[in-house]
């Protein structure tokens, strides 16, 4: 692992950028503490509504897959504007869709619930596209990764915030009742129940509305501190509003069409389809065609794009599944499994900020091979590895495989921003706003790989099954799946941080921004 100068006094942010860099940490924060709190509501749903492991996880499909449509329009919006804009629209589309969880409620309705979780996505897409860019352009592109590493480290603050409000509101209010015991329960004693959960579901996406309101002002009479990089690069072209509402349609309306006139389409396929929306558009308009050829001649960039879909693939999915992989190996409750979540989410925590300061002496992507490395031995530990507790602390046990399954956290902690900044390395202020949404667009791996380990875990006979022949097949109606099942999934993870391996040992090289 290559050395660096252990004496650059090169300031990761530069005092005249500090309050503004200050301030987009809080949405980092709001971020990952709406990310986090989503995961939850796959096993959630699946009470509360009695559904499969399938289509609870279209939670996820609403939720990473707004990243992926919305990143573009997001692109284009600070590209014509500003970064503290893109922030503005971000916050406010969040408000919205929160908003939205109310006649969720109300009605009780599943499908509601998957449109509003969608426009909160797309909030948090417009958010992230606009703000990875962003701390980058605060200071010198020799401190950007760590910049961005450094940012990022508050986003699981945020994360531990949601899994607390998911555990304490969501989770703990869960009616015990099985999927059979609700099945023949009175019509109006069933409504009632899931009234009463839907509506702890509904409390904190509601209430986090005034601190993201409170945000939006805090944005909006904040002076913002435009690098010189960006100023440049910003067009004045007076028809920069109009290309935005353009874009907005073009990502907008064949996906609202697609859901009206095809109500029963498969909701991935849905995904999949509004997506090429705005990849139109970008091929209509002159400028922005050119920057995606430009991108596209960059192997740093492309494969950083398919190396993060995998990335963000593997930590929305074993994460959503954690909770089932705890209830079926230590039969906890869903909420006592919320508490090795929150374990998890910490070691990531620490894992980060110790990794973001050995990035000053030494080469993130050789840092980052080695915690690949490390993830794809946990992945065979979580497959393979006794259930038998070992110890306890607390009252909660730990056993050899769940230990590997927290331990996977902690592997992944410097895997998003590493990725991001490797592959945005060298591009100019121009490309990098594009670029910027073709890694949030990858975001659309949590919608893909999040169904392909559910449908591991809710298959009783799948090709997989034979990676974990000697374990326990029984079925467990209530979560779905069986042992040898929710263990096999894990071969998913597996394949993902193998393909984050690669990259990381093939770019390696740091680049300059003179590389075009």
């Amino acid at each position: 692992m290559s050395s660096m100068n252990t004496k650059d006094l090169t300031p990761v942010v530069p005092r005249r950028f500090r309050s503004i860099f200050f301030m987009l940490v809080s949405c980092f924060a709001l971020w990952g503490l709406l990310n986090n709190m989503t995961d939850n509501l796959v096993p959630a749903f699946k009470n509360i509504f009695t559904i499969p492991q399938e289509q609870a996880a279209l939670v996820q499909v609403a939720f990473y897959g707004a990243y992926a449509v919305l990143a573009i329009f997001a692109s284009i919006l600070i590209e014509e504007f500003s970064y503290k804009k893109g922030v503005l629209i971000g916050l406010g589309v969040y408000i919205m869709g929160a908003l939205a969880y109310i006649p969720a409620c109300i009605n009780q309705s599943f499908e509601i619930y998957f449109v509003a979780i969608f426009v909160v996505a797309a909030g948090c897409s417009v958010l992230e596209t606009t703000c990875n860019p962003y701390v980058i352009s605060l200071g010198p592109e020799k401190t950007a990764v760590r910049r961005l590493n450094f940012a990022q480290a508050f986003n699981p603050v945020g994360s531990i915030c949601g899994i607390l409000l998911a555990q304490q509101l969501i989770l703990s209010n869960l009616n015990p009742a099985t999927a059979d015991e609700r099945a023949v329960m009175p019509a109006e004693q069933l409504k009632e129940i899931v009234h009463s959960e839907l509506f702890w579901v509904c409390a904190p996406y509601v209430g986090l509305c005034a601190i993201a309101f409170l945000i939006w002002l805090f944005f909006l009479r904040a002076k913002e501190e435009q690098p010189a990089a960006e100023a440049e690069a910003t067009t004045t072209d007076r028809k920069g509003g109009l290309r935005v509402l353009i874009a907005a349609l073009f990502a907008i309306v064949p996906l609202t069409a697609l859901y009206f006139i095809f109500p029963d389409m498969d909701k991935v396929h849905w995904i999949l389809y509004g997506t090429l929306g705005p990849i139109v558009y970008l091929f209509l308009v002159r400028n922005y065609r050119a920057m995606l050829f430009s991108l596209l001649r960059q192997p740093r960039y492309w494969c950083g794009v398919i190396a993060q879909f995998f990335y963000v693939g593997v930590q929305i999915a074993a994460w959503t599944y954690l909770n089932v992989y705890c209830c079926k190996e230590l039969g906890v409750t869903p909420a006592t499994a919320a508490t090795y979540y929150l374990i998890s989410i910490t070691l990531f925590i620490v894992c980060r900020w110790v990794a973001t300061y050995y990035m000053k002496k030494f080469n993130p992507a050789s840092m980052m091979s080695l915690f690949a490395i490390a993830a794809i031995a946990t992945c065979a530990g979580v497959i393979y590895l006794p259930s038998d507790i070992l110890f306890s602390i607390g009252g909660l046990g730990f056993s050899a495989n769940v230990i590997s399954l927290i331990a996977m956290s902690g592997c992944m902690s410097l895997m998003f921003p590493t990725i991001y900044g490797i592959a945005l390395g060298g591009l100019n202020q121009r490309d990098v706003k594009l670029g910027a949404a073709g890694l949030i667009m990858a975001i659309l791996g949590g919608a893909l790989i999040t169904p392909w380990m559910a449908g591991i875990i809710g298959d009783a006979e799948g090709f997989w099954l034979c990676l974990t022949s000697g374990f326990d097949s029984t079925w467990d109606t209530n979560l779905g799946t069986s042992s040898a099942a929710v263990r096999a999934s894990f071969i998913v993870p597996a394949i993902c941080f193998s393909v984050v391996l690669v990259y990381s040992l093939i770019f390696r090289k740091p680049t300059t921004s003179s590389e075009q």
